[in-house]
């Protein structure tokens, strides 16, 4: 008999990280499963972006247990974590403003698990082939995205609206072929109609990208409910709650910390 058990692909185990006596998390026990969307939502300081922060490196845990693909990542350096193959977006914009698309998109290929930065970026300047074959990969990306803006890559980045800006970060980051994706906020500052694109978008990378996890921050419920499998509510640095969107809506806590009583 074949084992359908999803594959785990992040697993937390009773993480703590505090500063100074502040417990930013507290014993917080959450997973995410390769070809998985996990909405990850509580109100501000709730410990969503430091979830982010103790996965990415950017701070070593006090106490628990990160596991990726099955190996421990506690106390690796960013980079080693980037090239295991976890990549993240920020809320506030990382582009280079002054460069084009296509310039900002190459920028990821520097992720990529293959030697030392330095060395990569030598053998990026020296080889022409190697530029182009990575330029027309990353307007293959950028097309599924939108196709007008991988029809015109040499736009400057400032020019371009927010949705536009957004899904030039999130391009960025599968270029460095990640197998987790994180996407802090990526609807923040967006109308509606701008918001609805890029959730479109990024169910359309959902079917190009089997075996993607993707763990999304958002305060955004339209969101959430939209494209996330599972959803777990931080509060004060504990989890409250899992379970999927109706299970969360439904639940009492979550409506008393984040969505507000009925």
């Amino acid at each position: 008999m074949m084992n359908n058990k999803p594959e785990k692909l992040l697993e937390a185990n009773d993480i703590v990280m505090k500063f100074g006596g502040l417990k930013a998390l507290n014993r917080v026990t959450l997973h995410v499963n390769e070809d998985e969307v996990l909405g990850l939502i509580g109100p501000n300081g709730s410990g969503k972006t430091t979830f982010f922060n103790v996965t990415t490196g950017i701070y070593r845990l006090t106490e628990g247990d990160i596991l990726f693909a099955n190996r421990s990542i506690v106390g690796k350096k960013p980079q080693e974590i980037a090239h295991m193959g976890i990549i993240r977006t920020f809320q506030t914009s990382r582009l280079w403003f002054d460069l084009s698309v296509l310039d900002n998109l190459l920028l990821g290929m520097y992720m990529r698990p293959k030697g030392s930065f330095f060395s990569r970026l030598f053998q990026f300047e020296k080889n022409r082939k190697e530029i182009k074959n990575h330029a027309i990969e990353a307007l293959e990306i950028l097309s599924v995205f939108n196709k007008e803006l991988a029809d015109n890559p040499y736009r400057i980045a400032r020019e371009l609206a927010l949705v536009d800006r957004r899904r030039i970060e999130i391009c960025r980051a599968l270029l460095a072929k990640p197998k987790l994706l994180l996407l802090d906020e990526p609807s923040a500052g967006m109308d509606p109609s701008e918001t609805s694109e890029l959730m479109e978008d990024i169910k359309k990378l959902r079917a190009k990208k089997e075996k993607l996890g993707i763990i999304i921050i958002e305060h955004d419920m339209t969101v959430i409910s939209s494209i996330a499998d599972r959803v777990a509510v931080l509060n004060f640095g504990e989890k409250i709650a899992q379970g999927s969107f109706e299970e969360i809506r439904k639940n009492k806590l979550v409506r008393e910390a984040y969505l507000g009583r009925e």
